[in-house]
């Protein structure tokens, strides 16, 4: 009798917990092609990896006769172990929209710009020749005028080509991802309290710890399969809490023991809330702290990033600066951030700050902290990170299996693409950045470049929000955007549209689009590239747990569709043509191992071209195994190995989290970066056998950071850039929906997702919508101090907004929410915060 009902309660448990994820566990079905029938079955099963969040769940794709006939979650995958989300349950559906892109488009028409009207079709040679063409031209004019918005949808090679294009081969740091706009927050906290980017932890955490802090996360409907391990966990272990804080309930806070709900940016307070009593009452871990903690300060009052010359002012260059305090002065920071003066400023009340509070300061409960877009987009992003880890340090809830401060992604390699191969604006591959001469000159020894050949790109470029501010300003001549649809996304789109006479909207520059599907983006282009989606080319990608995958090419693209990679190849070759390196041929020295001269062309095996550069840059992350002595030396002394990758190959039959070690010959994977442990159970053993004294740190080191020593800073409360008042009496919040993914490029065209949330909404509270004297269904206005938009009204939604904050997501093109928003910024990260600003309703 008790193996039966514990059988029927484990049962129970795993359908109530993927009901509640959205998630399934599919048999295959549904059938992807065009027409489906239940009695096909496939030829063959293909491994492959999710295209939507930076979960990485593993996908397996039925193929018959050449053509993807159905999608299922893969069993084997560590991520995901067989589910998946809705959105990743008709994952095949996104190759079958009836309006693919499948040649080469090319605008004549320039008054009909901001609209699919006035191409004309092309040829590939053609279409790359006037980019290259008009690229130069404007390099030519001004070196800084030219620019690339690349995405953490891009795969690792892709992005690894396009920043050496750019700053190897273009000597130009204007390169930056849309990952900007989602974790940029995530990777300057990790770099100020670490000096290392990427969790520490993985996912396996959720199935082991005994409390869940979900800091503004919608977990459940934005990575619904690890919501299912959350509520697996708490399901079927007794006395496992979550406490959730947001400033609206959603579908997460449905489970969650105690909902925190507090006013727009007061997360800042709360988070000191709990240090305070950490210290005051001496509940943190005074010999954790001791050994591996030391304690700073930064720059205060920083004001907000509206006018273009933020950066440059003389508080925008001291963002970032701070400084070591002693622990005593940290604790008389804290001292002003009471539960009771917390609890007024932020709405929450006293009793659940604390007891929060409590569960961080008992030593014997481990906890997990989650968070993604609450927290990075922000106007103080880094320093929210920053007061996560605090917590974590100070208590000494970290690098241990169920335990961990744990950033979550928002795109499929936002980790393994924008922030390790280097497409910020700011970075180098491996963590390095541009504006250190020994991280320069790495990148120089391994790119074959003359010392000193770098030196040009010693400062940042220009980043997301600059990038296109200067685009609408006039003075950013050429962009190319690959994998991203900033037309929709940007924050505070009227800024960069600009007007004419008309009313059409005009940019002063040559702008390249590469995109499988029409968008708001390729609308402003001048000329629109066809791509190979997803598995129509292999690739690889970087999940939030630190996990590489690679997916391979299981069907062809449609009609004259190419991979990117092999576009952004094309173009080198024709922009570097005539240049020299070093007295050889630019191209030859920084793309000829993926040129085939016989064939006057890329590479044709794209096994051959992936496997080619991502061995290349794996000499970023494993300097030991080149040749030349310096690069070896140069990389341990940069501690470079902290992030080392096994051979291509190995990718090919699983995912790896990094960094990976060589043991016996097989390629283990590290579960918990930092621990001393056997590898082999997936502890981390770089910081004992190469960067640290055995024995010396307790049984962890934080090797990457200064001294091994990681920093709790001290950051303070500071309010939002703009505030609700009498004319604009409600905050707005933005974000997604679970059947939808950012913009809605691929989701809107999968008939089941469409149907399920088929246009945009304007959630407000149900006694906020019977003041306005609206109710559901009905039209109104939200008008910010930048533009409006007209949209319906939902009071009976997925999530209940407090009074006097409506939400509405982004994915519908016809309701451009981000007219409204607002673009200021993180002074340090420089992402831009999409959670707060302030609106007025009007009845439509």
């Amino acid at each position: 009798m008790e193996l039966k009902r514990r059988t029927l309660l484990k049962a129970t448990a795993v359908t109530l917990t993927m009901a509640a994820a959205g998630c399934s566990q599919s048999e295959g079905k549904p059938v992807t092609a065009e027409k489906a029938t239940d009695t096909v079955e496939p030829d063959e099963w293909k491994r492959s990896v999710c295209r939507f969040c930076g979960t990485g769940c593993g996908i397996l794709i039925g193929i018959k006769e050449g053509k993807i006939i159905a999608t299922k979650g893969d069993p084997d995958n560590r991520s995901n172990k067989g589910l998946n989300c809705i959105k990743g349950y008709y994952v095949g559906k996104i190759l079958f929209g009836k309006d693919r892109i499948t040649k080469p488009l090319i605008r004549e028409d320039k008054t009909k710009k901001g609209t699919m009207e006035g191409f004309r079709e092309a040829s590939w040679e053609e279409a790359l020749d006037l980019v290259a063409n008009k690229m130069a031209e404007a390099h030519t004019e001004n070196p800084k005028s030219i620019a690339f918005w690349g995405s953490g949808q891009q795969t690792i090679t892709e992005g690894y080509a396009s920043a050496k294009l750019w700053k190897a081969g273009m000597l130009n740091n204007n390169i930056d991802p849309n990952a900007r706009l989602c974790m940029a927050s995530a990777v300057t906290g990790f770099m100020s309290t670490f000096q290392s980017d990427e969790p520490m932890g993985v996912y396996a955490d959720l199935d082991q710890t005994d409390v869940f802090v979900t800091w503004g996360a919608n977990v459940a409907e934005m990575h619904p399969v690890l919501y299912s391990r959350l509520t697996a966990r708490k399901l079927s272990t007794p006395g496992v809490m979550h406490y959730d804080l947001t400033t609206r309930k959603s579908r997460t806070s449905e489970i969650a023991d105690a909902t925190l709900v507090f006013r727009p940016q007061t997360d800042l307070a709360i988070a000191n809330a709990i240090a305070n009593y950490l210290i005051q009452n001496e509940k943190y871990d005074k010999k954790f702290v001791k050994e591996h903690i030391q304690f700073k300060a930064g720059t205060e009052n920083l004001g907000h990033s509206l006018e273009d010359d933020y950066d440059m002012s003389e508080i925008g260059q001291a963002a970032d600066k701070n400084w070591t305090i002693t622990f005593e002065e940290y604790k008389e920071k804290l001292r002003e951030y009471t539960f009771e003066k917390v609890s007024e400023l932020s709405g929450v009340p006293a009793k659940d700050i604390e007891a929060l509070a409590m569960e961080f300061a008992d030593p014997n409960k481990k906890v997990v902290s989650l968070w993604t877009m609450g927290v990075n987009q922000h106007t103080r992003g880094t320093w929210m990170n920053n007061l996560i880890y605090n917590l974590h340090l100070l208590t000494g809830k970290i690098s241990k299996p169920g335990s961990g401060p744990f950033s979550l992604t928002g795109q499929p390699s936002a980790c393994g693409t924008a922030r390790e191969v280097g497409v910020f604006s700011h970075r180098l591959p491996a963590d390095m950045v541009v504006n250190n001469p020994e991280h320069r000159h790495y990148a120089e020894l391994v790119w074959n470049l003359p010392k000193g050949y770098l030196d040009p790109i010693e400062k940042p470029g220009l980043h997301t929000v600059k990038m296109f501010r200067e685009l609408g300003n006039g003075n950013i001549k050429f962009l190319w955007s690959m994998s991203n649809n900033w037309g929709q996304s940007l924050p505070k789109l009227n800024r960069f549209l600009g007007k004419d006479a008309d009313g059409k909207g005009v940019l002063d520059a040559f702008i390249v689009v590469s995109d499988g599907y029409p968008t708001k983006s390729t609308e402003l282009a001048d000329v629109v590239l066809p791509v190979a989606m997803w598995v129509e080319r292999e690739g690889q990608f970087g999940n939030a747990e630190r996990r590489t995958n690679i997916f391979e090419k299981v069907v062809e693209p449609p009609g004259e569709a190419k991979h990117d990679l092999w576009a952004i190849i094309q173009v080198a070759k024709r922009i570097l043509s005539g240049r020299d390196i070093g007295g050889k041929p630019a191209f030859d020295v920084l793309f000829g191992n993926v040129w085939d001269h016989e064939q006057d062309d890329v590479i044709k095996d794209e096994r051959e071209l992936n496997k080619t550069l991502f061995e290349e840059y794996r000499l970023f992350t494993n300097p030991h195994e080149h040749p030349n002595k310096e690069v070896q030396e140069l990389g341990k002394k940069l501690k470079l190995t902290a992030k080392q990758l096994a051979p291509y190959e190995e990718y090919l039959k699983q995912g790896l989290t990094w960094p990976v070690r060589n043991v016996n010959g097989e390629w283990m994977e590290t579960s918990w970066r930092y621990a001393d442990g056997k590898q082999e159970e997936g502890f981390d053993q770089y910081g004992i056998s190469e960067f640290g004294e055995k024995g010396k740190y307790q049984n962890i080191d934080f090797y990457k950071s200064a001294e091994h020593r990681p920093s709790v800073i001290f950051r303070p409360f500071e309010d939002a850039p703009e505030i609700p008042d009498a004319d604009y009496p409600f905050w707005l919040c933005t974000g997604r929906v679970l059947e939808h993914w950012h913009t809605g490029t691929m989701t809107r065209r999968v008939p089941e997702l469409h149907r399920a949330v088929p246009e945009a909404f304007c959630e407000i509270n149900p006694e906020d919508a019977e003041s306005l004297g609206v109710k559901r269904g009905d039209m109104v206005k939200v008008i910010s101090r930048r533009g409006e938009v007209t949209i319906k009204v939902e009071t009976k939604g997925t999530g209940v907004p407090p009074k006097g904050l409506v939400y509405v997501p982004f994915f519908a093109e016809e309701t451009l929410i981000n007219l409204v928003t607002l673009d200021a910024y993180c002074p340090i990260s420089k992402q831009p915060d999409f959670k707060k600003c302030a609106v007025k309703i009007v009845k439509a």
